[in-house]
């Protein structure tokens, strides 16, 4: 009896086994969890596939009726189920000592040097960004132009529709907006998957001009696919190992599209300081795969780190660069980010922007910090001024009889000054005017139907408050002429000079303050005269040279009765 009851124990041990296998193969193909010792979800499995073997055991060896109490059932589970019970306690030690190893209050250091910040200079870092350059469209308004985009394309819009994310990255040197399409249900998944998603939507940020870029190969691998072409499930079996974070759209150079996958680690003992090692690049179209490190990550990506990472590692090194006790009891120069964030395009990267402020939460900040997306490069500029939502009610309040609402602000070098440029939308998301907000006095806000008028009203602002124009605004090349017209206007108490050049159809526009030589000038004088990069009618100057005397004036002949030269003889 006991030779038949040894192999048919050893039987249904195999069965446990193979069943015990299989709903692991089913847990792993839905629920995807990296097998690494890093990844909380892997003990979570592991405990689930010990517990399922030994209810198995249990039923399956008849041990319930070989013991008569809960004492005798667990030294029964222990005989019988020697080895999952061993790993389970193995896998709780490590996990205990893991989550010890990473408490703050021991690694405060660590959490603090997650993220390597530089002091820096913000009219030396950020070039005044030109107009065909400055992003005029957030996420909401990009998702309700990609809309309707597509409403318009009578052949897409029956199977396919967009998708709620919209991903700033720089395309050929422009900022813009790319999204792709999900299937429209189950049916017609069946009735396209043979060809994947045909197009994606990119929408210019300046122009606000969005394109269907329609695919000769069609996208077989997106989150709406199914099976093993689901984004998730082709990066876990190529990977299995890999923590993924973040998983972007993005394109490269030549428009093809592409999922940027970030690959984490962590730094701070076996579950705690999150941080990227590297990216995956899977081929939208073919599925193809690439691991790169970090620093090996091409450079038409822009978007390694997620901003919700790159935030929270600035709030540990504002919490913890003083130490653990610090930040509970002295909260000296304890900092953090400020509710929202927003990006800038430079140097063709993007670089994450959100203001500091101090962790008592007053409504104005320290200074505020850029990141690169790409290379975690980070910068902080100790720059006091408005917090960004009093900002944005300063912008609403300057057209508050059109009821606009306002977009998160995007930080601009403006003559030097560091701006927050907001656009206005009305109900329905589209963009109606554009405001600039002086970050250090937000009581200084100007608004445009255009960003040029803007700009210029913003500048002229500036000028009348005495604010100096700084030499980033003035490495221009001086303009020399003659001077053909001259006019003059006091506003807001001061005066301001007029000047057309002969052969310029534009206006000068220069403070008296700011050269009071302007004053003097004469028709037909010959100037040299420094000034902003500016388009349309007027344009902004302060400084204004004479160069050479008119030549009536210079030889003596008869001025003209009732000029302005005849005044100026007088």
């Amino acid at each position: 009896m006991a030779g038949e009851r040894k192999p048919k124990s050893a039987r249904r041990i195999v069965i446990n086994l193979l069943i015990t296998l299989l709903v692991g193969l089913i847990y792993f193909y839905f629920k995807l969890p990296a097998l690494n010792l890093q990844n909380p979800g892997f003990y979570g499995m592991v405990f689930v596939l010990a517990f399922l073997y030994c209810i198995l055991s249990v039923l399956s060896l008849g041990l319930l009726k070989e013991v008569s109490d809960g004492a005798g059932l667990w030294r029964s589970v222990r005989i019988n189920c020697t080895v999952p019970v061993v790993i389970c306690a193995v896998l709780i030690g490590i996990f205990a000592v893991g989550w010890l190893s990473g408490v703050p209050l021991l690694r405060a250091k660590g959490y603090a040097q997650l993220i390597d910040v530089t002091e820096s200079n913000f009219a030396e870092d950020i070039d005044e960004i030109s107009f065909d350059q400055i992003p005029m469209l957030d996420s909401d308004s990009a998702q309700v132009l990609a809309d309707r985009k597509l409403g318009e394309l009578s052949d897409l819009v029956s199977q396919f529709e967009v998708d709620d994310s919209t991903v700033q990255i720089n395309y050929r040197g422009r900022p813009v907006r790319v999204t792709y399409l999900n299937y429209g249900d189950l049916f017609k998944w069946f009735n396209n998957v043979s060809h994947g998603l045909p197009a994606y939507i990119c929408l210019d940020m300046v122009s606000q001009e969005v394109t269907v870029r329609r695919l000769e190969q069609g996208m077989r691998y997106s989150p709406s696919e199914y099976f093993f072409r689901d984004v998730e499930r082709h990066l876990r079996f190529q990977y299995p190992t890999y923590l993924f974070d973040e998983v972007n759209f993005e394109i490269d150079e030549d428009g093809t599209p592409y999922w940027v996958a970030g690959v984490a680690t962590r730094r701070i003992g076996l579950f705690s300081g999150n941080d990227i090692r590297g990216a995956v690049l899977m081929n939208a179209i073919s599925g193809e795969c690439t691991y790169y490190d970090v620093a090996d990550v091409p450079r038409w990506v822009d978007r390694v780190y997620p901003a919700d990472l790159i935030i929270q590692q600035y709030n540990y090194h504002g919490a913890y660069h003083l130490g653990f006790w610090n930040h509970i009891f002295g909260q000296r120069q304890v900092t953090v980010t400020t509710e929202g964030y927003n990006y800038i395009a430079q140097d063709d990267d993007v670089w994450l922007y959100t203001g500091i402020t101090s962790v008592t939460g007053d409504e104005s900040n320290i200074g505020f910090i850029l990141v690169n997306q790409r290379t975690k490069q980070a910068r902080y500029y100790a720059i006091a001024g408005a917090e960004e939502y009093s900002a944005m009610n300063s912008a609403k309040g300057a057209v508050q009889q059109y009821s606009y609402t306002a977009t998160f602000p995007l930080l601009l070098n403006i003559s030097g000054q560091p701006t927050y440029f907001v656009a206005l939308k009305d109900a329905s998301q589209l963009v109606k005017m554009y405001a600039m907000v002086n970050v250090q006095q937000y009581q200084l806000v100007a608004t445009g139907p255009s960003v040029s008028e803007c700009r210029k009203n913003y500048v002229n602002l500036l000028t009348s408050n005495d604010i100096d124009l700084a030499a980033a605004e003035q490495t221009g090349e001086p303009v020399t002429g003659t001077v053909g017209e001259l006019r003059s206007a006091v506003l807001d108490g001061t005066t301001r000079v007029y000047i057309r050049l002969e052969g310029q159809t534009y206006w000068y526009v220069v403070s008296a303050a700011d050269s009071e030589t302007a004053v003097l000038l004469n028709a037909g004088d010959r100037v040299s005269i420094c000034s902003a990069e500016d388009d349309g009618e007027l344009r902004t100057a302060w400084e204004v040279t004479r160069t050479g005397r008119a030549p009536d004036l210079a030889a003596g002949a008869d001025v003209p009765s009732g000029t302005d030269a005849e005044q100026s003889m007088a």
